[in-house]
């Protein structure tokens, strides 16, 4: 990528297209144009980007605005996403949403001729009982997870649909798959938010409020892996300017951690005193979770950004957050 060429990043207001602005940004590119539909986006002054408000599921709208600001490169980061609450409530929503938005940025960029597209997807895709660490190939070997089955399908769909048009075409498009993101720009609603999120605004709201313990659902011995979003959108940057296979490829640590040993850290961390309840009459989910990333590092890049100095940061973002909120 030239720093001049002009960068389309899709949801640029969400927690990952707000990282890859960042990180595009800090890397000298000049000519950004990012899409929002409900977050309104952060003024930066004198930043080298352009935001529009555009309906990803109006096929007339996302063609005309190719047709007005035409891209030569696409980064995919909308979707509509949430945690386990929310991806089994609203299933018909998550699925048919995705693969409206997914198809329109990905068809759309391909009669416009863009020189390269990334599609971001989730490590949800994989099967429910995927051997650990859990590698590219084990895509489509098993039965997915039910609760979040119909977003694992819409994601499934745009990876095939860039692998299929790179067939047909001979587009660039590629794919990645993220482990579980975490950072600046979170969702930290207790009903809607991932395990992480949740458990800083737990923590934070049980020190406040001087209360005596926190619940934490389930066992607390499943294994999880986070990976920060700047040392993501830094992986899907490198691999926009240095891969082209048609192999997706898997963004994480390729390390994880017990949910009990995280949330004593992200208690630490905040500083609360109290107690820990595990509520065991909750699911646990999956005992493990751990992407197979040596594909990715294999291609030239590892992540950076350790969890405690993560965690710390998101912290503070959800401080100035809340402070503003309440």
């Amino acid at each position: 990528m030239n720093k001049s060429d002009t960068i389309f990043i899709a949801g640029a207001t969400g927690m990952v297209g707000s990282a890859l602005v960042r990180g595009l940004l800090a890397a000298g590119f000049t000519n950004l144009v990012g899409s929002y539909r409900n977050r309104q986006p952060a003024a930066v002054k004198g930043a080298a980007i352009r935001y529009v408000k555009l309906d990803l599921m109006d096929f007339q709208a996302v063609k005309a605005f190719y047709e007005e600001f035409k891209p030569d490169y696409v980064f995919d980061a909308a979707a509509k996403v949430g945690g386990i609450v929310a991806n089994n409530l609203y299933r018909a929503e998550f699925l048919y949403e995705n693969l409206v938005m997914q198809n329109n940025i990905i068809h759309l960029a391909y009669l416009a001729k863009v020189k390269k597209l990334m599609f971001l997807g989730s490590s949800c895709i994989y099967p429910k009982n995927a051997p650990q660490p859990i590698h590219e190939s084990h895509l489509l070997t098993g039965v997915l997870e039910y609760t979040n089955e119909p977003y694992a399908i819409a994601k499934i769909a745009g990876l095939k649909m860039c692998e299929n048009y790179r067939k047909q075409y001979g587009v660039d498009f590629i794919s990645v798959m993220p482990t579980n993101l975490y950072g600046p720009e979170d969702n930290y609603d207790l009903q809607n938010s991932h395990v992480l999120p949740a458990l800083i605004r737990k923590f934070h709201e049980a020190k406040i409020n001087n209360q005596a313990a926190v619940t934490i659902w389930g066992t607390g011995s499943p294994m999880r892996e986070f990976l920060h979003v700047d040392d993501m959108a830094a992986a899907c940057i490198y691999l926009m300017e240095n891969y082209s296979g048609e192999q997706f490829v898997n963004i994480g640590w390729g390390k994880d951690i017990a949910i009990k040993e995280l949330a004593l850290l992200i208690k630490d961390i905040v500083g609360y005193p109290g107690e820990l309840v595990f509520d065991t009459s909750k699911p646990d989910g999956a005992p493990r979770k751990l992407l197979d990333v040596s594909f990715l590092n294999s291609l030239g890049f590892t992540p950076s950004i350790h969890l405690r100095e993560g965690i710390t940061n998101t912290y503070q973002d959800f401080v100035s957050r809340y402070s503003s909120s309440n």
